[in-house]
């Protein structure tokens, strides 16, 4: 499909930087990741397409990460400096898409329902920027697989890819805000996301006679709704947490009282201190009203990704970076909490960095829940995130390199 002019304005902002020619073929990149999307560790053709827009535009120093992830070095004018890492992840989610877009997926049950096709653009984009107009050091550039399982950033880590990295930045397109909007803010911005199991063991029994049992769905019934004060009565409401069972299931008929019944859920936090603590009371809750019901019970726990808590060193660095790009008027406050996950976090245990929300919701446009049928961002928050993110990059890297100068 041809574009015209129209069909890619870019936010006037940031139109100083980005050609038509460059505006065109990133927008062009955009529609083919969100025509072609790939689930997590299945993004074969999306790294393909990412590796082939990164040579036309002249970035050579392409490699293989993580199985169908992609780091790209950009070169800085001081190769000896500090380097730092931008990222943008890439996989798309296993929902049939309903937008109606001209350029709507075409593999059926896939979709980019969470921006990640606008993530990996930026990412490009800001690629492009960098360069065009270097950083005082190196600069790699990210393209994550797996965000969407929580996988991805682990694997990218023990890859040893970002070994020399000293500092990183990121962020998620976000339709609460407008184009041109950004939160760049130090605390926290997303939770954590542990899952658990409860297996409860009972004694089966004929549903007339339930004193001859020891019924697990009673005890289930007494230890989901137990498991609600576990963030009223445990966690300091200072701090925001989730407790949620999501699975239910016992039984196999009406008029049998089962042996055995099994829960799983969700566990969100913003803090360590309150996922530390959310995670041990539930094991000791479970185990204690199992026994009052005469039941055991066995609770598995997954540690999911970390809480995103931003240094106020780096969002310093962001949100300074939004200014200078886009003005003061464009930093706007998250202005409510985050219990969703980001696995950006698993980066930020051990490298600084900092996770933006950049608005991608078009003048007018309405706000639409991400992993939905019906999400998509504007097109105008890949421009954005991408001048961001490359502004970011050599804010952090010309501050390095300063602190290291004798």
């Amino acid at each position: 499909m041809t574009l015209a002019a129209a069909d890619f304005a870019v936010p006037p902002d940031v139109q100083s930087h980005f050609s038509l020619d460059d505006a065109r073929r990133l927008v062009e990149l955009r529609r083919e990741l969100h025509r072609h999307p790939e689930l997590s560790w299945q993004e074969t053709e999306t790294a393909a397409t990412l590796a082939a827009a990164l040579t036309s535009f002249g970035i050579t120093d392409v490699a293989r990460v993580a199985g169908t992830g992609l780091v790209a070095r950009i070169p800085g004018r001081d190769r000896s400096a500090p380097v730092v890492a931008l990222r943008g992840d890439i996989d798309a989610l296993p929902i049939a898409e309903s937008t109606g877009l001209p350029f709507t997926s075409e593999h059926a049950g896939v979709m980019h329902a969470c921006g990640h096709d606008v993530h990996a653009s930026w990412a490009v984009a800001a690629a492009r920027l960098l360069l065009a107009k270097p950083a005082t050091g190196d600069v790699l550039v990210v393209f994550q697989p797996a965000e969407e399982v929580g996988d991805g950033a682990r694997a990218v880590i023990e890859s040893g890819a970002l070994a020399n990295v000293a500092a990183i930045f990121g962020g998620h397109v976000d339709r609460r805000f407008e184009v041109g909007q950004v939160v760049a803010q130090a605390g926290a911005l997303a939770a954590s996301t542990d899952t658990f199991e409860v297996e409860i063991l009972g004694a089966g029994a004929h549903g007339a006679r339930p004193h001859e049992s020891a019924d697990p769905i009673v005890a289930a019934a007494a230890i989901v709704t137990a498991l609600q004060t576990l963030v009223s009565r445990r966690l300091d409401p200072a701090h925001p947490g989730v407790v949620t069972v999501g699975t239910i299931n016992a039984g196999t008929a009406s008029n049998i009282i089962p042996d055995r019944a099994r829960l799983s859920g969700t566990i969100r936090a913003t803090t360590v201190a309150a996922r530390t603590l959310l995670t041990r009371e539930l094991v000791r809750m479970v185990s204690d009203v199992a026994k009052a019901y005469g039941v055991t019970a066995a609770t598995s726990l997954s540690s999911g990704t970390p809480p995103i808590v931003n240094p106020e060193r780096m969002a310093s660095i962001a949100a300074n970076a939004v200014t200078r790009v886009l003005g003061d008027a464009a930093l706007v406050p998250l202005g409510t909490t985050n219990m969703g996950g980001e696995d950006f976090a698993v980066y930020m245990e051990s490298i600084p960095g900092c996770f933006m929300r950049i608005g991608a919701r078009e003048p007018g446009g309405r706000v639409i829940a991400a992993h939905s049928p019906g999400y998509y961002a504007a097109e105008g928050a890949l421009f954005i995130g991408a001048a961001v993110l490359a502004e970011c990059a050599r804010s952090a890297s010309a501050m390095l390199a300063a602190e290291r100068s004798p």
